[in-house]
């Protein structure tokens, strides 16, 4: 945790920490891919935020498409990616709750387990923000975070009764194309060299063994 210094005495001075920055980045991540790392640490460094939590979900609300990995194998997929970034952290809450998830009860369950007064915000991609009304209760969400717009160029729209910012960013990478590829025996561009290993051991995607 930050932490800033009161000049009030040069002998004593005294510390007052600062309130936690954590971000919070939904997804299915099937499987995850360099593109989402990449957005991740430009959110860290751009906003000094002190930790982003990635938070795989059983089922999207938005996808009728159950995800092709299981929820323990794209768990393991993101341990292994983020192992050597110390800022980011996963956590399973969704996927032990029934689907589909809801990011308006995930914020609510991890903000009654952080520090009063933290930061938060939540990642989302410029489509999902065009489209944040139709999520189920926008406006519980707009209470508790700030939201981390992700676009290629450009600004979101702002929207009465929500905070957001915009964060630049664009990557080729795609789960559903890495994928495509993993199916027809092609090695797939954009992703960890130990989450590919372990779905070639696994087999997923159809992948070779």
């Amino acid at each position: 945790m930050k932490s800033r210094s009161s000049a009030t005495s040069s002998a004593n001075p005294v510390v007052v920490s600062s309130p936690p920055r954590i971000c919070f980045f939904g997804g299915t991540f099937d499987p995850i891919h360099e593109g989402h790392l990449a957005i991740s640490k430009k959110a860290c460094d751009q906003l000094s935020l002190d930790r982003l939590v990635f938070l795989p979900c059983r089922q999207s609300p938005h996808k009728k498409e159950r995800p092709t990995a299981s929820d323990q194998q794209r768990l393991q997929m993101l341990r292994l990616a983020i192992a050597s970034e110390p800022r980011f952290e996963v956590d399973d809450f969704e996927l032990t709750q029934p689907p589909p998830s809801y990011t308006w009860m995930t914020i609510r369950k991890m903000k009654a387990q952080l520090p009063p007064h933290s930061e938060l915000f939540l990642l989302i991609g410029l489509d999902q923000w065009q489209h944040i009304e139709s999520w189920q209760h926008p406006s519980r969400l707009a209470e508790d975070v700030t939201f981390l717009v992700v676009g290629r160029d450009g600004h979101p729209q702002q929207k009465e009764g929500f905070r957001a910012l915009f964060l630049s960013g664009d990557h080729p990478a795609s789960s559903s194309q890495i994928r495509e590829k993993l199916a027809l025996k092609q090695s797939p561009d954009w992703i960890p060299a130990n989450v590919l290993a372990f779905i070639e051991k696994k087999g997923l995607y159809s992948a070779r063994r």
